[in-house]
C-alpha cells in the first residue's frame, strides 16, 4: 500500500444546501478563497472535492462531544465527575436533557454540505473527461456512508436539497422535506454503494486511506444489516417520518440478512493481502503502528502540519473540531496522584504529570465505563487481551520528565519508588484487604492500599465517575516527546478510527445469528471465534510494561458457548471495540438500547467515594431516533406546524 497520506484541504462552499448555509471553499496548499459550481468541472475541483469528502469526518470523529454523546447512555459508559453535559443529557438517568439545543449530534446533521459536494462530483465529473470511474466511486462511498450515519441517527432525512432528490444544488433553499426511511436506503444509499464497490480498485488505492472495494463492502453489508433490523422491528420501536415497515423493493427482512451475510463473506474472502486482521489486539490500537492493514477508515490527523492536521500541533489544544480531543473525554485526572519526597514526609509532589503517551493524555474526566463493563464484559482479563489492550489500569511515575530532580519518591504505604514504577494501579479483581481513605487522603485522588505494596490501588467496585481506568487505546502519540513530557495539551495527532475490518466478522456472524444461511465454516460461532482466538494471543503486557508471549487462543475458543445469541455479539463488540462511539449505533440497530442500558452501578463523583450506587435509566422509544439541531429550525421558512413536524417526536 502506497504510504502517501491525504492532504487534508478545509472544506467550505458557496453552495446553498437546505437551510444549512454554509460554505465549501477548497484551501490547498496555496488556499483559496472562494470557487464556483463551475469548480467542480475542472479536474483540480474534483480532487479538492474528494479531498473535502475525508476531511469532514473529523467534524465528529475525533469530537469529544459527539464520543461522549455516543457513550454516555450505554450498558458501556456513563458521565464522569467533570460534568460533562453532552455525556449527561444523553444518559437518561435524570441528570440532563436531550434536546435540538442541547445536541452532541449535531455534527451528523451538518454533513449535508458534503452530500452536495459528494453529488456535484458524480455530476460533473463525466464532464471533466480525465476523471475515472474509482474516483467517482469515492465520491459514491462518502455520500451513502454520510445519508447512512444520518438515517441510523436521525430517521428519514431528505435526499431533495433543492435542485431534485440526489442533484446537485446550487440555490438557497429555506425548506426542506423529510424522506422516510426506506426511501433513504433504497435510492440513496445501496444504490451508492453497490456502484462503490464495482467500480473502487481492490488494492492499491491512490493514497494511504483512501477507500476501496473492502470497506464499501463493509458498509454496503452494514446497512442491508441495519435495515433488516428496521424492517423486523422485533421491539416496535416507533420510526419516523411515519411509513409502514416494508420495503419499495419487495423484499423482506430475511432477504436483507442474507444479503448483509454474503457482502460480509467477499469482503471478508475476497480482500487484498494488504488487508486484513493483525496478528495481536494490541496492535490495533498501538499509536505506533497507525493507519495499518486492520484500519479501513479513519478521520486523519498528522503530527507534521497544523494544517493537515486540522488544528495546531504545539501549544494549548482548544478543544474544538476538526481538532481530536475525542480521548480527552474518557481520561480522568491522573495529574493529582501525589507522592512523597521523603520517608514520613507530606505527600505533596505530583508524580504522574500530564504526557504525551497513550497511557495518559490530556484529562477532562468526561465519561467513565461502568461496573459492569470492568467486572462483567470485560470478565475475563487473563486469556483476553483486550481488556488490556483497551484500557490504562497503571499509572505509572514519569516526574523526572517534567521539573523534579528527586530520584527516589515514596509513595503507598510509606514504600520507595522509582521512574516507571506503578504509582496506582486499578487491580482486576475486587480484594477485601484494600483499605480506602475517607476523602482524598495521602493518595490525593482517594485510591486505596494494600499491605506490601507501594501503588495506591482501586477496586472495580471502587470506580467511580471520578477516578476510573483511562481509554489507553484512543490516547495520544507523538514522536516528538524525547525525554520530556511532550505536547500534552494540545488535541491529539493521531487517526481516528472509523471502520476496521474485522467488524465484517460481526455483521456476517449477527446476520448468520438472525436467520441467514451460512458458508461452510463460517457460522456465527466459527466468525466470532476467528476474533476470539485473536484475542487470546499476548506477545506484550500493555499495562504490565513487559514482554508477555503466551496463546490463550484454545481457552478463548473453547470458552465460546454453542449458541451464538445477539446478546453475546453485542457483549464481544464491546471488548473489540469499547469507547471507539459505536456502541449506541449497535444497542439502537438491534433495539436493545433501553434493555442492556436500563441500569447500571458505578460510584460517586468524590474523592474517596468508594461505595456504588445503582443508577436507573429511562430510555423511551422515541429516543431510538436523536433529535436534529435547532440550527435547521431557525434558518427554516413555513409554517410553525411544517416546522414543528420535521422533529423526531420526543423533541419538541
Amino acid at each position: 500500500m502506497k504510504r502517501t497520506l491525504i492532504k487534508t484541504f478545509i472544506a467550505s462552499t458557496t453552495l446553498m444546501v437546505l437551510v444549512l448555509l454554509g460554505c465549501s471553499d477548497i484551501l490547498e496548499e496555496q488556499p483559496r478563497s472562494i470557487y464556483t459550481p463551475e469548480y467542480f468541472k475542472t479536474e483540480k475541483g474534483v480532487l479538492g472535492g474528494l479531498t473535502a469528502l475525508y476531511a469532514h469526518t473529523r467534524n465528529f470523529y475525533g469530537s469529544g462531544y459527539y464520543l461522549a454523546g455516543v457513550q454516555s447512555g450505554t450498558d458501556e459508559s456513563t458521565w464522569g465527575q467533570n460534568v460533562n453535559n453532552d455525556a449527561k443529557n444523553a444518559d437518561f438517568s435524570g441528570v440532563g436533557n436531550l434536546s435540538s439545543q442541547n445536541n452532541p449530534y449535531a455534527g451528523i446533521w451538518g454533513v449535508f454540505p458534503n452530500i452536495n459536494t459528494a453529488s456535484g462530483i458524480i455530476e460533473n465529473a463525466e464532464a471533466v473527461g480525465t476523471i475515472s470511474d474509482a474516483l467517482v466511486a469515492e465520491a459514491r462511498f462518502f455520500r451513502a456512508f454520510d445519508y447512512f450515519l444520518l438515517v441510523q441517527t436521525f430517521g428519514g432525512v431528505p435526499l431533495d436539497l433543492g435542485a431534485g432528490a440526489l442533484k446537485f444544488n446550487t440555490s438557497t433553499v429555506r425548506t426542506s422535506v423529510r424522506n422516510t426511511v426506506p426511501e433513504v436506503y433504497t435510492q440513496a444509499i445501496f444504490p451508492d454503494l453497490i456502484k462503490a464497490v464495482a467500480d473502487l480498485p481492490n488494492e492499491n488505492t491512490r493514497a494511504t486511506g483512501t477507500v476501496n472495494k473492502t470497506v464499501a463492502r463493509l458498509y454496503l453489508s452494514q446497512a442491508y444489516l441495519t435495515y433488516a433490523w428496521w424492517l423486523q422491528n422485533p421491539n416496535n420501536v416507533p420510526t419516523y417520518p411515519a411509513t409502514p415497515r416494508t420495503d419499495p423493493d419487495g423484499h423482506d427482512a430475511n432477504w436483507y440478512f442474507q444479503q448483509a451475510y454474503n457482502i460480509a463473506v467477499d469482503g471478508i474472502d475476497m480482500r487484498p493481502s494488504s488487508i486484513g486482521l493483525l496478528d495481536y489486539f494490541y496492535d490495533v490500537n498501538e499509536g505506533s503502528n497507525d493507519r495499518n492493514k486492520e484500519m479501513l477508515l479513519y478521520a486523519d490527523h498528522t503530527e507534521g502540519s497544523d494544517l493537515y492536521n486540522g488544528a495546531p500541533v504545539t501549544g494549548w489544544g482548544s478543544g474544538s473540531s476538526p481538532g481530536n480531543f475525542a480521548g480527552w473525554l474518557a481520561t480522568w485526572n491522573y495529574t493529582e496522584i501525589r507522592s512523597s519526597a521523603t520517608a514520613g514526609g507530606s505527600y505533596n509532589i505530583s508524580s504522574v504529570g500530564r504526557e504525551a503517551t497513550q497511557p495518559h493524555g490530556r484529562p477532562w474526566t468526561g465519561f467513565t465505563p461502568t461496573h459492569q463493563t470492568i467486572k462483567n464484559t470485560f470478565a475475563d482479563k487473563i486469556n483476553d487481551s483486550r481488556y488490556d489492550g483497551t484500557f490504562t489500569t497503571v499509572y505509572r511515575g514519569n516526574w523526572l520528565r517534567g521539573t523534579s530532580t528527586v530520584t527516589t519518591l515514596y509513595n503507598a504505604n510509606n514504600l520507595p519508588v522509582q521512574m516507571e514504577d506503578p504509582m496506582l494501579t486499578f487491580i482486576d479483581t475486587d480484594n477485601p484487604a484494600v483499605v480506602y481513605p475517607s476523602g482524598a487522603g495521602s493518595s490525593g485522588v482517594g485510591a486505596g492500599v494494600l499491605p506490601g505494596r507501594a501503588d495506591w490501588i482501586v477496586t472495580p467496585t471502587g470506580i467511580s465517575r471520578l477516578m476510573y481506568p483511562g481509554l489507553w487505546k484512543l490516547g495520544p502519540y507523538r514522536t516528538d516527546n524525547g525525554n520530556t513530557l511532550g505536547q500534552a495539551n494540545v488535541t491529539y495527532t493521531r487517526p481516528f478510527p472509523i471502520a476496521k475490518f474485522s467488524e465484517l466478522y460481526f455483521i456476517a456472524a449477527e446476520a448468520a445469528v438472525k436467520g441467514a444461511t451460512p458458508q461452510s465454516g463460517k457460522s456465527a460461532r466459527e466468525l466470532i471465534n476467528v476474533i476470539r482466538a485473536r484475542a487470546g494471543k499476548w506477545y506484550y503486557d500493555n499495562n504490565g510494561k513487559a514482554a508477555k508471549v503466551q496463546d490463550n487462543s484454545a481457552d478463548m475458543v473453547a470458552a465460546t458457548p454453542a449458541s451464538i445469541t445477539i446478546d453475546y455479539i453485542l457483549d464481544e463488540r464491546t471488548r473489540e471495540y469499547y469507547g471507539e462511539g459505536k456502541r449506541w449505533y449497535d444497542l439502537a440497530r438491534t433495539q436493545t438500547w433501553h434493555i442492556r442500558s436500563a441500569s447500571y452501578t458505578i460510584c460517586g463523583t468524590s474523592k474517596g467515594d468508594h461505595t456504588p450506587v445503582t443508577v436507573n435509566r429511562t430510555i423511551p422509544l422515541t429516543a431510538y431516533l436523536r433529535p436534529i439541531p435547532q440550527s435547521q429550525f431557525d434558518r427554516m421558512e413555513g409554517t410553525d406546524a411544517d416546522i414543528a413536524a420535521y422533529q423526531n417526536p420526543g423533541y419538541n
